[in-house]
């Protein structure tokens, strides 16, 4: 076997395995904008849409606060158990999650008034509104690790109603 001839095997077998290597390492790539959870793993729970300051002239009862809400949705394909994990807000106002699996590719809307909880719709049972025109809410997993942070009504940003494009954006229309 002459040297070039085993220079050009070679050298086919490292391409090659640097073919491999690299296809093996771009699904992992396309994690890079995730979060990971407290055990390093990628987190697909996230804050999504937000509704708040429900009543706006209107009273506050029940029916009036179950229109402020902040959904968690599930964007992974796996099922998660939000048991322990936690939904704040700028004041330090706090809702815990009791027992529920949020199926994958699913969200949670988690409403400030009282009412029955389903596996689309839990409540927080409270008397007065919890968001603020201008707010953030911090989710937090079981170990009080932040997953996500939504930020809104912030000064800069257009109509102080969030800006176009976040994540979790939501234009008020009511009047």
């Amino acid at each position: 076997m002459s040297a070039s001839h085993a220079t050009s095997r070679l050298l086919a077998a490292v391409l090659a395995a640097g073919a491999l290597v690299g296809a093996a390492a771009l699904p992992a790539a396309a994690h890079d904008s995730d979060r990971r959870d407290h055990r390093g793993r990628y987190s697909s729970v996230v804050i999504g849409d937000v509704q708040h300051e429900s009543s706006r002239g209107r009273g506050r009862g029940s029916r009036d606060l179950n229109r402020e809400w902040v959904e968690v949705t599930n964007t992974g394909r796996r099922s998660v158990e939000l048991r322990g994990f936690t939904l704040t807000d700028r004041d330090g106002n706090r809702y815990r999650f009791d027992r529920l699996r949020l199926d994958g590719r699913s969200s949670v809307r988690v409403h400030t008034g009282h009412g029955r909880d389903t596996h689309h719709d839990v409540y927080q049972n409270r008397r007065h509104e919890i968001w603020d025109e201008r707010d953030t809410a911090t989710l937090r997993d079981d170990h009080g690790n932040v997953l996500d942070t939504k930020a809104w009504g912030q000064r800069g940003d257009r109509g102080d109603r969030g800006q176009r494009g976040d994540r979790g954006y939501r234009e008020d229309r009511r009047g």
